[in-house]
């Protein structure tokens, strides 16, 4: 079942934000995920207005979508975002309904 990597983000430093999103695509892949949504045009229906990058990505299950997100790969870019560059949630979700 595929499983989805959902973030929203509030950048405040771009250039060291950057940093971190030039080398994110290539793990991503490598994990075997595929970026659905990444940055571009959205519109909050309801909830706080605190972010403003919203990023999905497809993996095809949930243990690999978190392999990626805990790999040391990762976890390298991830040290430029948390460095200052800005504040950001991210979830891991399975896809399909779960509630029938």
């Amino acid at each position: 079942m595929p499983a989805y990597w959902v973030a929203r983000a509030k950048i405040t430093d771009p250039v060291q934000y950057k940093k971190y999103t030039d080398l994110v695509p290539a793990i991503i892949a490598k994990h075997g995920g595929k970026v659905l949504a990444r940055g571009g045009r959205y519109k909050i229906n309801e909830g706080p207005h605190d972010f403003h990058r919203f990023v999905v990505i497809e993996f095809p299950t949930l243990e690999q979508g978190v392999a990626c997100f805990e790999s040391p790969e990762y976890q390298h870019a991830a040290s430029f975002r948390r460095a200052g560059a800005g504040v950001v949630e991210n979830v891991m979700v399975d896809g399909g309904d779960a509630t029938t």
